[in-house]
């Protein structure tokens, strides 16, 4: 990616004074780190290059129940650790102009904190978007830029 995307996590917080999220249904602590290289929750096969977030507290949310496992999900307030970009697998393809504030770091993102008053989804909405989920692991045109 150009060095010109990229941004510093000074710079975001300066044009915006954003907080960044990231849903999980990892149970983890604050001062704990989270990093790339694990399996993709939309194609488990790909090792992730990237950490995922968001400016959005329900888009996090969203994540976290969607993710897998067996535990509750969660929505933890995250802190890059250096840089980052937009998310190209949602911006470059279906939302030019980063509406969904979506981000991606190859460093840790740092936890500081959870949130518990995010918007969860009903269970007829939570059963779409598996569906959705599924249809694009069954897809051989979908790819995730890595």
């Amino acid at each position: 990616m150009e060095d010109s995307m990229r941004m510093e996590r000074e710079e975001v917080g300066n044009i915006s004074g954003d907080r960044f999220y990231h849903g999980t249904k990892a149970d983890l602590q604050i001062g704990d780190y989270l990093t790339a290289g694990f399996k993709s929750n939309y194609h488990p096969e790909v090792v992730m290059n990237h950490v995922y977030f968001t400016a959005l507290i329900n888009g996090a949310g969203l994540a976290a129940e969607l993710a897998p496992g067996d535990k509750p999900p969660r929505v933890y307030i995250v802190e890059p650790t250096g840089n980052f970009e937009d998310d190209p697998n949602v911006t470059d393809k279906k939302f030019p102009g980063n509406p969904t504030r979506s981000y991606r770091s190859k460093e840790p993102l740092k936890i500081t904190g959870e949130v518990v008053d995010w918007i969860r989804l009903t269970p007829t909405e939570l059963q779409e978007w598996r569906n959705k989920i599924s249809a694009l692991k069954n897809n051989s045109q979908a790819e995730i830029i890595n």
